[in-house]
């Protein structure tokens, strides 16, 4: 699959924790950060939650809104996103619409066996509803901070 990068954001909603409805197309205006990850509550998961939450008032006074999204189910974003207070809300996509939007599920090892799962990703959309930056394959550790700065570059 090609990449997204400068096009325009297809329009699409998921189910967001907070009984909320996720609309791409209600965040014109402002940047969006969509963070891709395999699995509420586990040690890398919990790391870049935390370090999104940790860094979200400095993302709100750059005019950006970020989400989570994984194959969860609301029930598990609920109990994920309290444990840890984030700020944030997390978007349930159990039927892989966004992930495949993303081109986000990868083939991946675990315990030695071929298991579909998806790719640690994070994707920038510009105030004009446009595909700015992506990164792939993501490390955790720093990860939120690389992308503010990324976002407080395009400020200046």
């Amino acid at each position: 699959m090609q990449t997204m990068l400068d096009s325009s954001l297809p329009e699409f909603s998921l189910p967001a924790t907070s009984n909320l409805i996720f609309k791409s197309s209600d965040f014109l205006g402002q940047f969006l950060v969509l963070y891709f990850y395999p699995k509420d509550a586990t040690p890398g998961c919990t790391t870049q939650g935390i370090q999104f939450r940790d860094a979200h008032a400095d993302f709100l006074q750059a005019n950006t809104h970020i989400f989570g999204i994984s194959r969860d189910s609301l029930k598990s974003h609920e109990n994920f996103k309290a444990k840890y207070s984030f700020p944030f809300e997390l978007l349930s996509d159990s039927e892989e619409l966004a992930c495949q939007l993303f081109d986000v599920i990868k083939m991946k090892n675990m315990y030695g066996k071929q298991v579909r799962g998806i790719e640690r990703s994070t994707f920038l959309i510009n105030p004009e509803g446009v595909l700015v930056q992506e990164w792939r394959g993501v490390k955790v550790d720093g990860h939120a901070a690389q992308v503010l700065s990324f976002i407080q570059s395009l400020h200046s």
